[in-house]
């Protein structure tokens, strides 16, 4: 008897390229893409018909020592069982059943052409081996360079909130290094910090594939042939055309702007991915470039 395709997930910090990664593994037909069931915000996340547990935090940690809930849960999600009751009695809106629809069809049509799932989650970062380990993913996890990273979301405005972190003990227990976030100073050395955390999580983590974004953008092609190798997906003449056509063509008319997109709430669009590698430090001052690369 021949062992079950593994799933998919493509994880790394929010900001990291793993929308775009996602989309072209997934741009080869062999996979269902399952967008951030680990988000605590509604939407993409808070949907029990993709997975039936209650998540709490961004960056939730799973570990086998609360994995009681999170591990059925998973193995459903994983293996296109969608549950359409439990997300008709949470979500009622328009938009929420269309993503039903959606997703509801695509994980059945997914299990009848025995395709598997590819979860995007960079929420699931810093629980990357337990994937590994308990639901036998290969992982594909994206580190962007800290300065570009940081420059990132601080044009958003993001934070990176240090009670997301410190407000999970088993968290807390087996990665300390995120105590850093709590200690930092102002907002650029909590992202600073947060970088640095996943970025050592992610190091000493066994059985995953750890990837640059600057390196997958500055040649895609070869770079994505790789990816599609260490996750056991063909690399077809068709899946090189679609991955050609969305990496390295003109970008879309919305590409300088972020925003999320279509019902799985993704901020991937068409782009020339070299140009997005082009002035890395936007937004940021010299000297806090500078600071930034001391902190990481």
């Amino acid at each position: 008897m021949s062992a079950r395709p593994a799933p998919v997930l493509v994880t790394g910090l929010p900001r990291s390229g793993t929308s775009w990664a996602g989309r072209m593994l997934a741009a080869g037909g062999e996979l269902v893409y399952v967008n951030e069931p680990l988000n605590p915000q509604h939407p993409p996340g808070r949907c029990p018909g993709v997975l039936a547990a209650e998540v709490t935090h961004r960056f939730q940690y799973i570990c086998d020592d609360n994995d009681e809930l999170w591990l059925p849960a998973f193995r459903d999600t994983v293996a296109l069982r969608y549950r359409w009751p439990a997300e008709l009695r949470a979500n009622h809106r328009p938009y929420d059943l269309a993503r039903l629809l959606r997703y509801g069809t695509a994980f059945a049509l997914g299990r009848l052409g025995g395709r598997r799932a590819l979860l995007d989650d960079p929420f699931a970062v810093l629980s990357a081996g337990w994937f590994a380990r308990r639901l036998g993913c290969r992982v594909i996890a994206l580190v962007r360079e800290p300065v570009s990273f940081v420059a990132s979301w601080q044009r958003l405005g993001w934070d990176a909130d240090p009670l997301d972190l410190l407000d999970q003990p088993l968290l807390v227990r087996d990665h300390p290094e995120v105590r850093a976030v709590g200690a930092a100073p102002d907002r650029l050395a909590r992202i600073a910090a947060l970088w640095r955390a996943a970025r050592t999580v992610l190091a000493r983590t066994p059985g995953i594939l750890v990837t640059s974004y600057e390196s997958l953008a500055a040649d895609p092609l070869p770079g994505f042939r790789r990816l599609y190798a260490y996750a056991d997906l063909p690399w077809t003449p068709a899946a090189e055309r679609r991955v050609r056509r969305a990496c390295t063509g003109p970008a879309s008319p919305s590409a300088g702007a972020f925003r999320w997109t279509g019902l799985s709430r993704t901020a991937y669009r068409r782009m020339d991915s070299r140009q997005a590698l082009a002035d890395p430090a936007r937004g940021l001052t010299p000297q806090e470039a500078a600071r930034i690369r001391a902190l990481t």
